[in-house]
C-alpha cells in the first residue's frame, strides 16, 4: 500500500489506492478542516503534493495555476498506487484551550433572570442509609435486604440497578456494617440505583451541565449537595473539521463509518472537558452521577449515533426529539457509567433542546403577560416568541458567516483576529483591533459586524452592499467587475497576505442578518404584532455575548429599539442545563415549554421569502423601520 507522508508534522500512514487524502489525515491525526462537509465546496482543505501524484479533481474551486503548481482539495484528491507527500498549512488562530471562554461570571449574572422561586431538588441524589445486616435461614439476599431499606426510607418504590452495581454490593455493604451511602436518580415508583459507596460521603455528589454547540462545547461541573457550579471549562466542538454548519455535518454522515466518526470527535471534545474539570477540583469522574446536555436536535443525533439524514429531507423528521432514559456507558460520557444521562428535550427539526434550556433563564418560562423575544445567534438562528399564554418557535439557516465561515479571511474568536474595526469615512482605510493585540490573523463575527456597520455609515458601501467605485481609496481595488476591500496590507498580516473583503463576503454577511431579521418578523406578523410590542429581546449564544447593538441595529440583524429592551445572557443553553440539573422543577417546566412551542417551519410559509427579500438591504428596504440609522451621505 502507499505511503502518505504529511509535513511539516511528520506523520506518516498507510493506505488503499483510492482513499481520500482527507480520510488518509485523519487516520494520521493531522487536522485538516473541510467546513462544507467534503463536498469541495469552501477550498478551505486545500494541500500541497510535494512529491508523487494523486487523482485530483480540485478544478473548478482551485484555479488551473494552483494546480499546477500541486495544490488539492484533501475532500477531493485520492491516492494512486504510490508513495505521496502532503504539505499541510499550518495551523494558527485558534486554540480551544487557551481561548476557552470563562463562564462562571456569566452565570451568575443570568442568576438574575432565573424565576423568583428557587426550588433546589437535583434529579440524582444521595442518601446514608442502615442495610442490617445478613441473618442465618432468613431467606433474604443482599440486594433483598438493600431494597427493603432503602424503601424504608422512600416508600413502595421500585428499585433497580445495573449489574456493575451488584457486583460490588456485597463487599460495600459490610465494609462498615451495613452503613452505605446511595447514589439514587428516581421517578415514578422507581428509584435507579447508580452507585453504593461504604459509610457516609453525601456531600459528594456532582453532576455535569453540558451545551453542545456546533461550534463550542461548553461543562459545567456541579456541587448537587449545594447547587454550586464548582468549575467550567470550554472547547471548540472537534467535528469543526468535518463541516461549519449542521447540514455540512449532516452531508459528512451519510456513511455509517463517518457517523461514527462524528460522535467520536464529539465525545472526546466532551470528555476532554470533563477530565479538566474534575481533575482541577479532585474530583473523580465516578462521582458524577448525572448529566444534562443541551443541544440543538443535529448535534443530538450525532452524539447518540443516530442518522440525521431525514432531519433535512422533506417531511423533517428526526429519529427522536424527548429525552429518553439513558446511561453514560451507553452514551460514551465518561462518568459513572450507570449515570442518567438526560437529554434536554426538542421542538422540531432545527429548534432543539438547547433552545427549550434556554428558554429557563428568560421570562418565557415564567407566567408574565407581557410579550418576549428570544434569539440564539449561532451558527444556526433559533427564535422564540411569547408569553404565559403561547410560545412559538422557528429557525432560520443563519450560516457561519457571524462565526467566520464562508468570508475569504474569516476565522473563529481566536489569538489574532480582528474583533473590532473602525473605517476612516475620508481615506476608507480600516484601524483594527485583535484578539490578543497580536498580528491580525483573520476576522471574526464581531469585526465583521462592525466593519460592515462603518463601511455603511461611512459611505463606502451603499445599502446593497457594493463598495463605492465612486471615489478612490487606497483600501479598495478594483478588478474587472470585482471590488474588494483591503483590511490588512499584506506586509502587516499575520499570514503573509492582504486581509480582504470582498462583495460576495458582504452579501453572505447581509444574508445572514436578512434570514434572522425576517424570521422574527414573520412570527410577530403571524400574531399580528411589531418589534414596539415585546418587552424584551433576549439575546443568546456564544456569539451574542460580544454582540455590538450599535453596530447590529445598522446592520438591521436587531430592530431598532430603545437598548434597554434588549438583555445579553450569554450560552442560556448550559446555564438551562444548570437549572434542570439541580431542580426538578425546571426539569417538568423544560418538558412542558416544549411540549407547549409551536414549531413553525418557515420554508412554508410563502410570505417568509418576501420579508427575507426586504431585509436583503442595509439596514432594510423600508428605512423607517430604523429611525437611528442615518448613513453618511
Amino acid at each position: 500500500m502507499p505511503i502518505v507522508t504529511f509535513q511539516p508534522i511528520g506523520k506518516s500512514v498507510s493506505a488503499s489506492a483510492g482513499t481520500l487524502l482527507i480520510d488518509c489525515a485523519k487516520t494520521a491525526g493531522v487536522s485538516i478542516d473541510a467546513p462544507c462537509g467534503g463536498k469541495g465546496a469552501c477550498g478551505k482543505c486545500m494541500v500541497r503534493v510535494k512529491q508523487g501524484n494523486v487523482d485530483s479533481q480540485s478544478l473548478g474551486t482551485l484555479s488551473k495555476e494552483m494546480v499546477a503548481d500541486g495544490y488539492v482539495l484533501a475532500c477531493k484528491a485520492v491516492l494512486l498506487d504510490e508513495d505521496v507527500t502532503i504539505e499541510t498549512p499550518e495551523r494558527t488562530g485558534w486554540d480551544g484551550g487557551k481561548f476557552a471562554e470563562s463562564l462562571d461570571e456569566e452565570c451568575l449574572i443570568r442568576r438574575e433572570l432565573m424565576p423568583s422561586i428557587w426550588e433546589f431538588d437535583p434529579l440524582a441524589i444521595k442518601w446514608m442509609i442502615q442495610v442490617p445486616p445478613a441473618e442465618l435461614e432468613d431467606g433474604l439476599s443482599d440486594f433483598d435486604r438493600f431494597s427493603r431499606a432503602i424503601q424504608k426510607e422512600w416508600g413502595p418504590f421500585e428499585v433497580v440497578c445495573s449489574i456493575n452495581v451488584l457486583r460490588g454490593l456485597a463487599e460495600t455493604l459490610r465494609i462498615d456494617n451495613g452503613r452505605v451511602t446511595v447514589s439514587l436518580v428516581y421517578g415514578d415508583k422507581r428509584l435507579n440505583v447508580l452507585r453504593v459507596e461504604p459509610s457516609d460521603s453525601t456531600l459528594r455528589n456532582f453532576g455535569i451541565a453540558v451545551d453542545i454547540g456546533t461550534t463550542t462545547i461548553a461543562v459545567q461541573l456541579v456541587s448537587l449537595e449545594m447547587g454550586k457550579i464548582v468549575a467550567t471549562q470550554s472547547d471548540y466542538n472537534g467535528q469543526i473539521t468535518c463541516g461549519l454548519d449542521v447540514i455540512s455535518r449532516i452531508n459528512y454522515a451519510r456513511l455509517p463509518e463517518r457517523r461514527e466518526e462524528l460522535r467520536a470527535l464529539v465525545l472526546k471534545t466532551i470528555n476532554g472537558l470533563i477530565k479538566k474539570t474534575t481533575s482541577a477540583k479532585g474530583v473523580s469522574p465516578l462521582e458524577i452521577c448525572n448529566a444534562v446536555i443541551s443541544g440543538n436536535t443535529t448535534m443530538i443525533h450525532l452524539l447518540l449515533g443516530l442518522n440525521p439524514e431525514y432531519i433535512r429531507l422533506d417531511p423533517y423528521t428526526p429519529t427522536i426529539l424527548k429525552s429518553l432514559y439513558l446511561t453514560a456507558a451507553e452514551v460514551g460520557v465518561d462518568i459513572n457509567p450507570d449515570s442518567w444521562i438526560c437529554l434536554s428535550p426538542c421542538v422540531g427539526s432545527y429548534v432543539g433542546g438547547d433552545i427549550t434550556a434556554g428558554i429557563l433563564c428568560t421570562d418565557l418560562a415564567t407566567d408574565s403577560e407581557e410579550v418576549n423575544l428570544f434569539i440564539d445567534i449561532g451558527t444556526n438562528g433559533e427564535i422564540v416568541l411569547g408569553n404565559r399564554d403561547f410560545l412559538m418557535s422557528c429557525a432560520c439557516s443563519a450560516g457561519p458567516a457571524f462565526e467566520g465561515g464562508g468570508i475569504d479571511c474569516g476565522m473563529r474568536a481566536a489569538l489574532g483576529a480582528i474583533e473590532r474595526v473602525e473605517v476612516d469615512p475620508i481615506t476608507g482605510l480600516s484601524k483594527c483591533w485583535t484578539v490578543g493585540g497580536t498580528t491580525p490573523q483573520g476576522i471574526c463575527g464581531s469585526g465583521i459586524i462592525a466593519l460592515v456597520a462603518d463601511l455603511f455609515m461611512t459611505g463606502w458601501i451603499d445599502s446593497a452592499g457594493k463598495l463605492n467605485r465612486s471615489k478612490p481609496s487606497p483600501a479598495i481595488e478594483i478588478s474587472g467587475r470585482n471590488a474588494y476591500y483591503v483590511l490588512v496590507p499584506a506586509e502587516k498580516s499575520g499570514t503573509g497576505k492582504a486581509l480582504r473583503i470582498t462583495e460576495t463576503d458582504i452579501e453572505n454577511i447581509i444574508r445572514t442578518k436578512a434570514a434572522i431579521y425576517s424570521a422574527c418578523a414573520l412570527m410577530l406578523k403571524q400574531v399580528d404584532m411589531t418589534f414596539n410590542d415585546i418587552a424584551c429581546i433576549y439575546i443568546a449564544g456564544g456569539f451574542g455575548r460580544f454582540l455590538d447593538l450599535d453596530k447590529a441595529t445598522i446592520l438591521g440583524l436587531i430592530p431598532d429599539l430603545p437598548r434597554e429592551k434588549f438583555k445579553y445572557i450569554g450560552n442560556a443553553s448550559l446555564m438551562g442545563s444548570y437549572m434542570t440539573l439541580v431542580s426538578r422543577n425546571y426539569y417538568q417546566k423544560q418538558i412542558e415549554l416544549a411540549n407547549r412551542m409551536a414549531y413553525i417551519d418557515l420554508s412554508s410559509d410563502p410570505t417568509y421569502m418576501d420579508q427575507y427579500m426586504a431585509a436583503l438591504f442595509l439596514p432594510h428596504t423600508e428605512a423607517s423601520l430604523f429611525p437611528t440609522v442615518k448613513p453618511r451621505k
